[in-house]
């Protein structure tokens, strides 16, 4: 039974999963915008803002467990110099998401998620 198991699959195993969240926040982080479709972009919200919240803190080992969670120091090092602390008086909600018409090929609802 899966009660309580809210995550989406996205019909791909554990590791494809987590590899594809990683890839989307670090398109996120590098160019402030993207497009993807509804259930990646909410899948993504969560995992996002908690890295900014991390950031917020500007520890070592808030910094090193931002750098293991995304793989990449530049972005890393981008997500907690600049976009962190651009959030300083926020307690939440970094991210928006909009929703666009549906995707002509195959009818997916698509959306655009962004910093605020």
């Amino acid at each position: 039974m899966r009660h309580h198991n809210q995550n989406r699959k996205f019909g791909r195993t554990t590791g494809q999963r987590k590899a594809l969240i990683k890839s989307l926040s670090l398109s996120l982080i590098k160019n402030g915008k993207i497009k993807t479709t509804e259930a990646k972009a909410k899948e993504l919200r969560p995992f996002i803002e908690k890295l900014v919240t991390k950031g917020k803190n500007q520890t070592l080992s808030a910094k090193k467990l931002v750098v293991s969670r995304l793989g990449r120091k530049d972005l890393s090092k981008k997500l907690i110099d600049e976009i962190s602390p651009k959030y300083k008086d926020r307690k939440g909600g970094y991210t928006r998401i909009t929703k666009l018409s549906k995707r002509s090929a195959d009818s997916s609802s698509m959306a655009v998620i962004e910093f605020v």
